[in-house]
């Protein structure tokens, strides 16, 4: 699968559908399509076509069927991943639908070239039912070496990913839940090395209970952070409310050691680190009343939910979710080295210890250049995909789940 962006418009006039309509660099880029299948063998002559197809592939086809291990070695299986959504959470534009989804899967799958090496497929489904996105991706399963799911709503989001876990015998990530996670967790171990802190000695919150804030509380309290507290729109996910969800009730039972309960803003009085992943806005004076020295990281796109100006004025770092501001949290730091890393040792799962050892890698690539405004790398230093592949796959090799 090549990643490279192909050109087939032969008008650049009519991008954006009209030649009345003025032209747009994006609809320009994305005209035809940002993918195309490239081969890696020639087909020269009737030789090369004897041996790609009929009738030399029915020898590999022979032996894969004997052993069926071998389609590793001889398909593109071990290196290619799926890249699946129904449509129904996407970026910030929530349920589109799957048609509309395209362009963010394709984008997905160049970065997953362009960043890992890896090649990826988007499948967009004709479907938000739970039970017929897993049997659809479990028959599709034989095809690929991973399954990353994307922009999936929550809380079916979860239960998808738990299935097909149980269901499949190579790694399954949703990388809405755990690529942010593990980019959030790399980011703030490093904040808390600057400021002479320990990740247990801190207390977070996190706006937004969906699939990214509910995956990062869990991740980070695994960790060894301290305390965290998750709010949603109604306030504190707290064990004395009776209108939680299965998934948050489990949030409930292992966050908020501190017994809070109410708004977004009583949580914040004293907090040492806050993370956005719900949009909205955090008011000044809930920002003004964190510890000394607090970590604010905005996340929401395009809007953060502290403006970064105002998070300056108290905290010590700041990091968004923007590319035109120091620190940017962006989960294309982790989900192309983590493929590329357990694709290599055909790891059959993606553990946590793989997740925690990725962090730790993309952590220690900033190195001794951390500063306030460089607690995380960027996506374009190219010691990150090397980094994180070669630490998650020795984690899985550690932890038992490498088959080679």
């Amino acid at each position: 699968m090549a990643a490279e962006i192909v050109n087939p418009r032969s008008d650049s006039s009519t991008d954006q559908g009209s030649s009345e309509e003025p032209f747009d660099p994006a609809f320009a880029l994305h005209r035809g399509g940002k993918m195309a299948v490239q081969a890696t063998v020639p087909i020269r002559d009737r030789d090369d076509l004897s041996l790609a197809y009929t009738p030399g592939v029915a020898k590999v086809c022979t032996a894969i069927a004997e052993n069926p291990e071998l389609v590793h070695d001889y398909t593109w299986k071990s290196q290619v991943v799926a890249v699946v959504t129904d449509g129904t959470a996407v970026l910030g534009l929530g349920d589109i639908g799957p048609e509309a989804s395209l362009p963010v899967m394709e984008g997905k799958a160049i970065l997953f070239k362009q960043f890992g090496g890896v090649d990826a497929v988007p499948i967009a489904l004709a479907t938000t039912d739970t039970d017929e996105i897993i049997e659809t991706v479990v028959r599709l399963a034989p095809s690929f070496g991973g399954v990353n799911l994307e922009d999936i709503s929550a809380p079916r989001c979860f239960e998808i990913e738990r299935r097909l876990q149980e269901a499949l015998d190579i790694p399954v990530f949703h990388d809405d839940q755990h690529g942010t996670a593990v980019v959030t967790l790399a980011a703030l171990r490093n904040a808390a090395k600057l400021t002479g802190r320990t990740l247990g000695e801190l207390r977070g919150v996190i706006s937004g209970a969906g699939a990214a804030g509910v995956a990062i509380a869990k991740f980070l309290l695994e960790a060894g952070l301290g305390d965290v507290a998750v709010a949603d729109r109604k306030g504190i996910v707290s064990r004395d409310r009776t209108d939680l969800t299965d998934v948050k009730r489990e949030l409930a039972s292992i966050t908020n050691k501190a017994g809070l309960s109410g708004s977004l803003e009583t949580a914040l009085a004293g907090a040492d680190v806050f993370i956005g992943v719900s949009g909205g806005t955090v008011p000044e004076a809930a920002v003004a009343s964190m510890a000394p020295g607090a970590f604010v990281f905005a996340m929401a796109n395009p809007n953060p939910e502290v403006h970064p100006d105002i998070a300056h004025k108290y905290a010590s770092v700041v990091a968004t979710g923007r590319s035109d501001y120091p620190n940017q949290i962006n989960n294309v730091l982790a989900f192309p080295g983590i493929f590329a890393g357990a694709l290599q040792v055909r790891a059959s799962r993606i553990t946590e210890g793989m997740k925690i050892a990725a962090a730790n890698a993309l952590a220690d690539v900033v190195g001794a250049d951390l500063a306030a405004d460089y607690v995380i790398p960027s996506p374009f230093d190219e010691r990150v995909a090397p980094a994180v592949t070669a630490a998650v796959a020795a984690a899985a090799r550690a932890e038992g789940v490498a088959r080679r």
